[in-house]
């Protein structure tokens, strides 16, 4: 079997002449801005002409399920994915695909020499994992989840394993949100990650997922990553001494047999550029860079765009913040004040303040004293319009939630501005790919 990778968790599986491929992206970069790590091209006329014989996807997220990146497949591609929402099969057949299934937990699928058999991950209205069958061989691909106890007692009893693909990086989505207020990161691995390796004693394992970075500038490069592909290896080896370790960059390619896994040729419509070998580096004590800095190194906004932010400050989101349900929380019961604060590019802010309490927000007039604010929130005005419009997630809008000592001990998901755009919102970020593409 030869196993190449695309980026991130996707990866192209050859055996006798059947092509499949799993969470495909070909752009970076990828969700706006995440950038392979280490970089790469990619040929899109050579990805045009791929036959692939199917195509696998893990989960709903952007970074594995974009329209981007299908739209360079033939639509006689048979496109398999796991989703509980109707609508992710439905916007994939939008694009033309003509061949759109629905995976099943624990029911195989046969696509020529390849057995490919979605498994239950840990957040099983999100997740999948795929076990892999072909040529003898048996793989697990645990594309980025984390896998409960009782799938593990399942993988243990299909072992033997001969590889398993890993996702090897904790980020810190949540943490750089309130940078101030997060306890360092361990740089160790999660305990029960070198547990469940143990328990199914793979030959190989491929460090996986997670292989991009953001812009070059970015805090978060520092910030989100706190694993190495060094130390993955370190405490894999020393839990495992006799598995094999496999880095395996874009583009890269390696042939697995029962006895050994070799280098292969590489993908030819994608190139590795440099010859350095990167890896991730963490630094708790960086200075971080303040919103009105950041929002200095982005794009400007075009007028319509900082009007439509305007209008949706004034009116919109109260009205959308009062369709919720209401906050478990009790801190939001209230009632406290919420400064909501946008930044230019050039670093201007324009603040506006709502009274938050039972369910409501009210906009309220200017306010001049600090000690009243209750909650604070700060967002680049162009990332609160790609976020409106563009399906922008909220790991790239450099959102910076109640930073500061007098914050309340509340959940910073449970911030207004993050509600309004994120709650019971389902693949925003493909619908805009489709409505630039003109088909919604």
């Amino acid at each position: 079997m030869k196993i190449s990778r695309i980026l991130h968790a996707g990866y192209l599986l050859e055996s006798k002449g059947t092509q499949i491929a799993f969470d495909t992206i070909f752009e970076t970069p990828f969700s706006r801005n995440c950038h392979a790590f280490p970089k790469v091209s990619f040929d899109r006329t050579q990805i045009q002409k791929l036959k692939l014989d199917a195509v696998f996807i893990s989960h709903f997220h952007d970074d594995h399920w974009s329209m981007d990146s299908l739209a360079l497949l033939n639509r006689e591609t048979p496109i398999y994915g796991f989703c509980v929402f109707e609508e992710f099969f439905s916007l994939t057949k939008k694009l033309g695909f003509k061949h759109v299934h629905s995976l099943q937990l624990n029911q195989p699928v046969q696509v020529g020499g390849f057995k490919v058999i979605p498994r239950r991950a840990l957040d099983e209205d999100v997740d999948s994992l795929f076990q892999i069958q072909a040529e003898g061989l048996n793989v697990l691909n645990v594309v980025d989840s984390w896998i409960d106890y009782e799938t593990l007692d399942l993988l243990a009893e299909q072992g033997p394993w001969d590889l398993i693909m890993w996702p090897f990086q904790t980020m810190r989505e949540i943490e750089v949100l309130s940078p101030s207020r997060a306890e360092p990161a361990s740089r160790e691995l999660p305990p029960e990650w070198i547990e469940q390796l143990k328990v199914l004693n793979p030959k190989h394992v491929i460090p996986s997922s997670c292989q991009f970075q953001m812009e070059e500038w970015s805090w978060y490069n520092k910030a989100f990553f706190p694993i190495t592909y060094k130390q993955f290896q370190r405490e894999v080896v020393q839990a495992l001494p006799s598995v094999n370790v496999v880095r395996l960059d874009p583009s890269l390619s390696v042939e697995i047999t029962k006895e050994r896994v070799s280098v292969s040729s590489p993908l030819p419509w994608m190139k590795l550029l440099g010859t350095e070998i990167v890896d991730y580096t963490y630094d708790p004590a960086q200075i971080i860079p303040a919103t009105a800095e950041i929002a200095q190194r982005l794009e400007a906004a075009s007028g319509a765009a900082r009007s439509r932010v305007q209008a949706y400050c004034r009116d919109e989101i109260a009205e959308r913040y009062g369709s919720l349900q209401e906050s478990e929380d009790a801190y939001f019961k209230g009632p406290f004040l919420w400064q909501l604060s946008v930044y230019d590019h050039e670093g201007l802010t324009e603040n506006f303040y709502y009274l938050v309490e039972q369910g409501r927000l009210t906009l309220m007039p200017q306010q001049g004293d600090e000690k009243s604010i209750g909650w604070k929130t700060e967002v680049p005005l162009v990332k609160l319009y790609a976020a409106l419009e563009l399906g922008e997630s909220l790991t790239s809008m450099y959102i910076r939630i109640n930073d500061g000592p007098f914050a309340p001990e509340s959940d910073v998901m449970q911030d207004p501005l993050v509600r309004c755009l994120f709650d019971g919102i389902f693949a925003g970020y493909q619908k805009a790919q489709l409505k630039m593409m003109g088909i919604v």
